[in-house]
């Protein structure tokens, strides 16, 4: 089964303490379910008040754990956490109220896991040749045909009674869109100052009219 694929902008929209999402080392997770577990918490603010957001920043990539450092008081090797110590994350000397039986740490717990940050989104234009609307929607570079035409949904239901082409050529739904020869331009416009968004690729849809097939 493959993994679902979120823009940043995805993400973004997920950030409240009833319904928290974060990203970091290029997954997406939904700490809502940790958020209800410890309402109330202290430890807890700077989870929620990063929802929303990519918190990479707060991990080592080598290790894929809680960034350390060396504690100028005690020289120990704790966890760092500039802004303010958050859940699992021990205290910085022993303490009698430290619980640490709280099994896996959050951020090593997959079961919190939605899918993968996309490491590179774009926008395509859609055309419905039969009604000429037109949309622009933003997809990830990773995801295949499929599931830009889920993405496309919420704007025609009927989506999937159409055919895909692209320049004339009918696109194989089970392909990403370079693999369908839609390039990604992006760089290119930056480079010579010109406003992508007039030259987005246009996907044309063709509606199947099964009556002609009988």
């Amino acid at each position: 089964m493959r993994p679902k694929y979120y823009t940043p902008n995805e993400v973004a929209v997920h950030n409240t303490l009833k319904d928290c999402w974060v990203s970091f080392l290029g997954k997406v997770y939904d700490l809502t379910p940790l958020c209800e577990k410890h309402q109330g918490d202290v430890l807890l603010k700077p989870i929620v008040a990063s929802a929303g957001k990519d918190i990479s920043h707060w991990f080592d990539p080598k290790i894929k754990d809680i960034r350390t450092h060396i504690d100028p008081t005690t020289g120990c090797k704790i966890a760092y956490t500039p802004h303010s110590r958050f859940l699992h994350i021990p205290p910085p000397c022993p303490r009698t109220d430290w619980a640490n039986d709280f099994g896996r740490p959050w951020w090593k717990d997959e079961g919190y896991n939605v899918g993968i940050l996309s490491k590179k989104t774009r926008f395509i234009k859609i055309i419905n040749t039969l009604t000429s609307q037109e949309q622009v929607i933003e997809v990830c570079s990773e995801e295949i045909m499929t599931e830009i035409l889920d993405r496309y949904l919420k704007y025609n239901a009927h989506a999937d009674s159409y055919t895909w082409k692209y320049d004339g050529v009918n696109l194989d739904m089970q392909k990403t869109l370079d693999e369908n020869g839609v390039g990604d331009e992006d760089e290119e416009f930056y480079k010579l100052s010109m406003n992508d968004d007039e030259f987005l690729p246009a996907i044309h849809l063709y509606f199947n009219d099964d009556l002609t097939e009988a």
